[in-house]
């Protein structure tokens, strides 16, 4: 068994596409048993189906939080709910090697319900100079994509919100959603207690940075966490 919990805190736009941001927090929790079953905050709960020396894939079910429109009434006013759904996820880990120790990392999950559709994506990961076995730090860009029914229910406007909101009709196409740029550093205090930092840059693209719901294109996150691991 590997056991980690601990707390977290963020701070993330409101809803994808808006200019101002929301403070949250709450628990981390990763626990696995023998690099097979996991229950993760962050992956889900699920299985690794094949695992390697440089790769992994895995099948994991997890809970898309929607949106709400009271989250943001003044801008979301007329749209509805998008209700909580949950999802299926494949994702895959590949190392290049070790001398070249480039993480590439794709998902692609399906949501039943809520925001439906589906969203894929895929990041690369190296690790930056200076980095130790106390503490570590990774960097690289990532590129978000979706079908049209996903980015219709995120980003579009039916005939009939836009009698309900006075916005215009406006109609999202399948593709590219966003692309950016994550950092993520960690440091052991002790083989036990230790904490994370994550900032990620993205960029709304494609058709939906077109929609009227599209305050800012440019998208910041910031997380913060403290764990302790068994």
């Amino acid at each position: 068994w590997d056991v980690i919990a601990g707390i977290a805190t963020s701070g993330k736009p409101i809803y994808s596409g808006a200019s101002q941001y929301v403070a949250s927090g709450g628990p981390v929790i990763n626990i696995r048993y023998r690099n097979r079953a996991f229950i993760s905050s962050g992956e889900g709960v699920g299985v690794n189906v094949f695992v390697g020396k440089q790769y992994r894939v895995s099948l994991a079910v997890g809970l898309d939080l929607g949106r709400r429109m009271d989250w943001h009434y003044s801008t979301l006013h007329g749209l509805g709910d998008i209700p909580r759904a949950p999802f299926v996820k494949l994702a895959g880990v590949y190392i290049v090697s070790r001398r070249l120790p480039i993480l590439l990392r794709a998902d692609i999950r399906k949501i039943a319900g809520g925001a439906a559709g589906i969203v894929g994506d895929f990041n690369v990961y190296t690790p930056l100079p200076g980095s130790s076995r106390k503490f570590v730090m990774f960097a690289g860009p990532s590129v978000t994509l979706a079908d049209r029914r996903h980015l219709q229910t995120v980003y579009g406007i039916s005939a009939r919100q836009s009698l309900q909101s006075g916005y215009p009709v406006f109609s999202a196409h399948g593709g590219l959603e966003a692309a950016g740029f994550g950092f993520s550093a960690t440091r052991f205090f002790t083989p036990h207690v230790l904490t994370n930092m994550n900032v990620s840059w993205s960029e709304i693209l494609g058709s939906p940075a077109h929609s009227p719901l599209v305050e800012r294109k440019a998208q910041l996150s910031l997380s913060l966490s403290a764990a302790y691991r068994w």
